[in-house]
C-alpha cells in the first residue's frame, strides 16, 4: 500500500454530529496515521481551530455549523476545503461550494471514500479538481437529481464545463 499523501498533514474537521467525525478521523488514520487530526462540533471551536493554526485541508459539514461561513473563513485563510454534506446534498450548494472557493463537495454518504478525495485536493490545482471530482461523482449527482441537473443553472454550468475543458487542453 502506498503512503497517503496526507500524512504528516494537519487535518480539521467540522461537523455538528460526533459520529462523523468519528467515522472520518478512523477513515482518515488508517489511510495516514501520522497525520493530525483536529475536530471541532460548533461553529465558534471551528473559528478558534482556523484562527489558531494553519490547516493543510479542512472539512466542514454545511449545516448545523454554518458550512458556508467557514468556507469563507478558511479560504480567507489560504486552507483547502472541502465541504461535506447529507442535508444540503443540492446544486445549488454545489454551486456555492464552487463559488465561494472550496475545493470539493461530497455526499456523506461517500464517507468511505473520503481519503482518495482529500489526497486530490491537496494534489490537484482548483479547477483540474473540480473536473476530477465530477468525474468521479457524475454518476452518483445524475442519480441523485436527474441527468439534466446541470441545466437548472445551464449558464454557469456551461461557462463552468468550458473552463475545465480550457486546462484539459
Amino acid at each position: 500500500m502506498k503512503e497517503s499523501t496526507l500524512n504528516n498533514k494537519l487535518i480539521l474537521a467540522v461537523d455538528d454530529e460526533p459520529d462523523v467525525l468519528t467515522v472520518l478521523e478512523e477513515e482518515i488514520k488508517e489511510a495516514a496515521p501520522h497525520c493530525r487530526f483536529d475536530k471541532a462540533t460548533t461553529y465558534q471551536e471551528a473559528v478558534e481551530r482556523m484562527m489558531a493554526l494553519t490547516y493543510d485541508i479542512t472539512i466542514l459539514d454545511i449545516m448545523g455549523v454554518r458550512g458556508f461561513d467557514l468556507l469563507n473563513l478558511a479560504v480567507s485563510r489560504h486552507f483547502p476545503v472541502v465541504m461535506l454534506t447529507a442535508h444540503s446534498l443540492n446544486t445549488e450548494s454545489l454551486r456555492k461550494s464552487i463559488e465561494s472557493g472550496a475545493r470539493a463537495y461530497l455526499p456523506k454518504e461517500k464517507l468511505g471514500e473520503v481519503v482518495p478525495f482529500l489526497e486530490d485536493v491537496l494534489r490537484l490545482e482548483y479547477l483540474p479538481g473540480w473536473s476530477h471530482l465530477l468525474d468521479k461523482l457524475g454518476g452518483f449527482f445524475n442519480a441523485r437529481w436527474g441527468e439534466n441537473w446541470k441545466k437548472t443553472d445551464e449558464k454557469f454550468w456551461k461557462e463552468f464545463d468550458e473552463k475545465v475543458a480550457f486546462i484539459k487542453k
